[in-house]
């Protein structure tokens, strides 16, 4: 059969991504630009596993396995139609256990036509995910623990970089796995194929501090991240988020024989998506299906650190237990830091280090600013090196070190103390400081550094979230991170880390102690407990979530809920949410439920909570309804609060809230075609640029969807020519061969491209055929 015309074609997904704010906190590497243009994930209205068993209830296994088959039959009849219109289209990966559908290269032809098929819910674009925390080299914290438990008989699909499988001290908690990056039967580390003496290693670190906290669980490695193509040439380590939904379906489904029955009670995705908190993402529905079929999904918040007052900087994928990182640390390396000008001291003061060493010796040192190399030769050698912090602090740490440095002196944004692995000293210098060195220098006076003998000082940033942790809300008003847990200089296999996937793997290793406790919880009833006792501090909601992780307080909660946080939008009014909570203990339970508010302006918001007051019998639920509502326009954007469900002598179960008093506003579209006459031609189309979301005061404003819709001169609406989900702000350019929605060679004659996005932005451009 002669292949369908297609109407538009994606040329390319630009690589010109808009600058997303820079992460100057984080502890990350700098991360690889890779190339995934062409790449999506299918997701098809037929229901998965997952869907059926929420919609119907426990199953057996020979009906799971059905549906498994029917969910992958209805994928087959999609590609058929595909290839019955002339195109192939070979999946990558096929999906039917956490969601229907599949990924694959699509070209332009076969994007057209998914579009327009009755079975297809949804394209979306693949991204790529990297490790969320960096070896800081140094002593770490011991991992949480919880006495008396040791996650006996509990599976944690660990979704990360290989494991090294050879590690004494992993010996015995790691099961092979599986690589989903390479296809391969085990999930073993894997060495770059271009420089054999690197080998990934965030996968090995994770599973060190799961062996450490839930020391009789076992780790089912599922190597989802790795070495793979960069731009640039070269590999890099990195996953796509199809690997990541492949990982998922791995994970509950670990022998795939299409029953769930054998899947993992936890799984920890230790890879994040930066900026990419979709709430209708396949990823978000593939962890939100795994919570259907009995695993409870706990990822990083992300470290990207602070960014906008409304959508904040939280990373993919939604819809899972997302944990930040904060620093649990009593003492820290410090030292005392001397600047001088003459006979001036313009800083003195005894700090903590960013590289946790303690310096064996006092020095007094010359500075460096300015390039570390010029003309191959050091100019910081055996001095200290002056720097801005830059996107990487610790990549120019290193740079500075690599080039002979005895110390370095790094000014901008705060970075946790011992967060970087270097073997000089590192201090953070105010930047009033280092302006008052440099104008001296400048003009002609003697300027010096002065470094201490290292010592254990105070940690002044105990319990306080970590400044490279994300923070919320999610780009659907949601409420994330859920709640938040140590996750700086942590102690793993022969190292410590820093970020937040350091700290989502202390609370997926209490999780598994928990489900080895209380078999009888589901997966909804072990994530409200994770989250819904935690400790309220002095963090907002948007940095901590629900507070500060209590294993303990988990782990004997008699109160559970269906949602961890909720979100109630942007309040136009009123807004409604309900809340079901399940008593998951041995006794009668009288709950009182109330509204609080924390942040914002809150005095003109009302809630009702109906009912205030309940009884639940062992084992019984009940749902409650909460209701917002404003009649005053507030200056604020944001406020936040908790619905708190007290119980008589027990602890109680709060459940976050937040809500956005104003929308911000949809951020522009604009549009042009690079010509605007031209004969239909399917090899060379004109080319349409749109430019679409923005980032402004170090706030993303993402596009949810982009549609780009054909008009004839008059306003006739002719139909859907390309559409596209969850955008971050950028450069998209489509092309536009002549011909409309079914494929038909357009007549000659005046058309419009009125290209429209939610939120609502709307650009046009003409052009004529020829």
């Amino acid at each position: 059969m002669r292949a369908r015309p297609h109407s538009v074609a994606f040329v390319s997904l630009a690589a010109l991504l808009l600058a997303l704010p820079a992460a100057a906190r984080s502890p990350a590497t700098t991360r690889p630009a890779v190339a995934l243009a062409g790449h999506d994930i299918v997701v098809l209205r037929t229901p998965s596993l997952a869907q059926r068993i929420a919609s119907n209830g426990p199953a057996t296994e020979e009906q799971e396995r059905a549906w498994t088959l029917q969910a992958s039959a209805a994928q087959q009849q999609v590609l058929t139609k595909v290839a019955q219109a002339g195109i192939e289209v070979e999946p990558d990966y096929s999906y039917t256990r956490v969601l229907d559908g599949f990924s694959a290269r699509l070209d332009p032809r076969a994007v057209a036509l998914l579009q327009h098929e009755p079975e297809v819910a949804g394209i979306f674009p693949v991204r790529a995910a990297y490790p969320a925390s960096m070896s800081t080299g140094a002593n770490g914290n011991r991992p949480l623990s919880l006495p008396a438990a040791t996650g006996r008989g509990v599976t944690i699909a660990l979704l990360d970089t290989g494991v090294d499988l050879t590690s004494t001290y992993l010996r015995g908690h790691v099961q092979p796995g599986t690589d989903v990056v390479n296809g391969n039967d085990d999930a073993h580390a894997v060495a770059d194929p271009q420089n054999h003496t690197r080998s990934e290693g965030h996968g090995t670190e994770l599973a060190g501090i799961l062996a450490a906290v839930a020391p009789e669980a076992k780790v089912l490695p599922i190597r989802v991240a790795g070495w793979q193509s960069a731009i640039g040439g070269g590999d890099a380590v990195y996953a796509r988020s199809d690997q990541l939904v492949e990982g998922l379906e791995l994970a509950v489904d670990p022998n795939q024989d299409g029953d769930a029955h054998d899947a993992a009670r936890v799984a920890l995705i230790g890879v994040e998506e930066p900026y990419a908190s979709f709430a209708d993402a396949p990823e978000a529905q593939a962890a939100q299906g795994a919570v259907d079929l009995g695993t409870v999904v706990v990822t990083p918040a992300g470290d990207e650190g602070a960014a906008g007052p409304a959508y904040g900087s939280i990373a993919g994928p939604a819809g899972a237990v997302a944990v930040a990182a904060m620093d649990a640390r009593s003492e820290v390396a410090a030292a005392r830091v001397v600047l001088r000008t003459g006979l001036d001291v313009v800083y003195d003061r005894v700090q903590p280090l960013l590289d946790a060493q303690l310096p064996a010796r006092s020095h007094v040192l010359t500075i460096a600013t300015g390039k570390f190399f010029a003309h191959g030769i050091s100019r910081v050698a055996g001095r200290a090196a002056i720097a801005p912090e830059g996107a990487n602090p610790a990549a120019t740490a290193e740079a500075a070190a690599a080039a002979g440095a005895t110390a370095v002196l790094l000014y901008g944004d705060p970075v946790p103390a011992g967060s970087i692995d270097v073997d000089v000293p590192v201090a953070l210098i105010p930047d009033a400081a280092v302006r008052a060195l440099l104008s001296a220098r400048a003009a002609g006076h003697d300027v010096a550094v002065a470094i201490g003998k290292g010592r254990l000082a105070p940690n002044t940033t105990e319990g306080f979230v970590a400044p490279f942790s994300s923070r919320g809300l999610a780009f659907d008003g949601s409420l994330k991170p859920d709640v938040s847990a140590p996750g700086v200089n942590v102690a793993t296999v022969g190292t410590a880390i820093s970020g937040t996937s350091a700290a989502a793997a202390n609370v997926a290793g209490v999780a598994a102690l928990i489900a080895q406790m209380r078999p009888d919880l589901d997966a909804r009833a072990l994530r409200s407990l994770l989250v819904g006792y935690a400790q309220a501090g002095g963090a907002t909601a948007t940095q901590a979530g629900a507070g500060t992780f209590r294993a303990g307080a988990a782990a004997v909660g008699e109160l559970a809920a269906d949602a961890t946080t909720i979100g109630f939008g942007v309040l136009t009014g009123s807004a409604t949410r309900t809340i079901t909570l399940r008593n998951v203990s041995s006794r009668r339970l009288h709950v009182d439920v109330q509204a609080v508010t924390t942040f914002g302006e809150t005095a003109p918001l009302q809630f009702s909570v109906v009912p205030e007051s309940l009884t639940l019998a062992p084992g019984a639920s009940e749902t409650v309804g909460v209701t917002v509502s404003t009649r005053v326009r507030q200056p604020s954007q944001l406020a936040l609060g908790a619905i708190e469900a007290r119980v008589a002598d027990s602890e109680t179960l709060r459940i976050p809230w937040a809500l956005l008093l104003h929308a911000p506003a949809a951020p522009p579209v604009h549009a042009s075609l690079d010509k605007t006459s031209f004969a239909p031609s399917d090899v060379n189309p004109a080319v349409l640029t749109v430019h679409a979301g923005a980032v402004k005061d170090e706030q993303v404003e993402p596009v949810s969807q982009l549609s780009v819709l054909l008009y004839t001169a008059a306003g006739r609406y002719l139909g859907v020519l390309a559409q596209q989900r969850d955008l971050l702000p950028g450069t998209y350019v489509f092309g536009i061969t002549g011909r409309g929605p079914s494929g038909a060679v357009l007549p000659r004659g005046r058309y419009e491209l009125r290209v429209a996005t939610r939120p609502a932005a709307r650009a046009t451009v003409s052009f004529t055929v020829s």
